[in-house]
């Protein structure tokens, strides 16, 4: 072998090397670690959204550290939005769940002084839709029917879900009463911490109807709870367990409500773990099984991250803002 060719090899393995390191994904960033926070109490759609990126950021072998799930309730994601922001903004480990909920009350201020450009859109991992559900026991066998239970008597009717006034599920609620041609400010509505104190104060008969999300219902009959869901807030059906219940267009009101599913960090992460948890999404969402997991939560596709989902978080904030100045939320 002449001495240019062994030079020559000799130059190329570098940059070789450089090639196989930048075509292998999350080279060597992975979190110590890592952590999931979920802002509500157990039993939700935040603790939904932790635990389907805890099995399936494992399964797809991106995460080799178990990733243990945090409850930070409070505001639908305002406390954990502003701790994120004032104690760890550049904790690389943490990533925090959010929901389309949680950038309605962004786009009313309700995370005090912070906005959606304050924290690093990281990535969704699917997307869900609004419910209305009763007891299985209850006179409602469908959504006409407490309709014209709503609008015979708005007194008579309380509306539960998590979240509080002007929020996601409170949404839910207004554009159901609205649809059924009441007032919202006649309906009567109670605001729960999350989910999972909305569902036992419909099981207690606290509340007539749960304004909830298909994930959450799909779990819930999983489970064999004793409730019964009158209709899904979506264009058409939906495939799996909830495939035989109407859309409320079906019965004839035009209510519809998507839910974002997804991840945030802190704003001072640095790129390259910010980008290790893009990757990691992105090569998890990707995986063979992750379909299925993602199916067994009850979560549709919508697999959006980096800048593209930090462009679509946006444009959803803004659109969020401009419905709750309709409902005089944003004065």
């Amino acid at each position: 072998m002449t001495y240019s060719l062994r030079l020559a090899r000799l130059t190329a393995l570098p940059i070789l090397a450089a090639i196989a390191l930048s075509l292998t994904p999350l080279a060597s960033a992975e979190p110590a670690r890592p952590e999931c926070v979920a802002p509500a109490q157990p039993g939700g759609g935040f603790d939904l959204t932790c635990r389907l990126a805890q099995a399936a950021l494992k399964e797809s072998g991106v995460l080799k550290s178990p990733m243990r799930i945090v409850y930070m309730p409070g505001g639908v994601g305002a406390v954990a939005y502003n701790n994120i922001l004032t104690q760890r903004p550049g904790d690389a480990g943490t990533i925090v769940a959010v929901s389309s909920g949680s950038l309605l009350n962004l786009s009313q201020g309700k995370f005090g002084k912070f906005t959606v450009n304050d924290v690093r859109w990281v990535a969704s991992i699917g997307t869900d839709y609004g419910v209305a559900i009763v007891r299985n026991d209850s006179p409602h066998k469908d959504l006409k029917s407490l309709m014209a239970a709503l609008k015979e008597d708005p007194t008579k009717i309380v509306l539960g879900a998590g979240g509080s006034v002007g929020g996601q599920d409170w949404m839910k609620a207004a554009l159901t009463a609205k649809a059924a041609g009441v007032d919202y400010k006649r309906m009567r509505f109670v605001a729960f911490e999350g989910g999972g104190e909305a569902v036992t104060a419909l099981r207690g008969g606290h509340i007539q109807a749960y304004m909830g999300d298909a994930a959450e219902a799909a779990t819930l009959m999983e489970g064999g709870a004793p409730i019964r869901v009158l209709a899904v807030y979506h264009k058409e059906r939906l495939p799996g367990k909830l495939s035989s219940v109407p859309t409320a267009a079906e019965q004839g009101y035009d209510i519809q409500w998507p839910i974002i599913r997804g991840f945030y960090v802190g704003p001072k992460v640095s790129d390259a773990d910010y980008q290790w948890w893009v990757d990691a999404f992105n090569k998890t969402l990707a995986s063979p099984g992750y379909a299925a997991l993602r199916q067994q939560q009850g979560l549709f596709p919508l697999s959006l991250s980096g800048p593209e989902f930090d462009k679509f978080v946006k444009e959803r904030t803004k659109a969020y803002g401009e419905l709750a100045a309709t409902f005089g939320l944003i004065k």
